[in-house]
């Protein structure tokens, strides 16, 4: 008899970066910090996973 697989439930999507990995950030530049732009980086509390980190 044929066991049937279960699916592994799906982690829960990082709440900072939406499960997408990556942040924007606003880049600034000059003596005053004028706002220049945005630029995309890593998210630092899921390291890029998109996942949740563990308690």
């Amino acid at each position: 008899m044929a066991r049937k697989k279960t699916p592994e439930p799906k982690p829960a999507a990082c709440s900072v970066c939406k499960g997408t990995g990556e942040v924007s950030r606003t880049v600034r530049v000059g003596r005053r910090h004028r706002e220049v732009g945005q630029q995309t980086g890593l998210c630092l509390n899921c390291l890029g996973s998109g996942e949740a980190p563990a308690e």
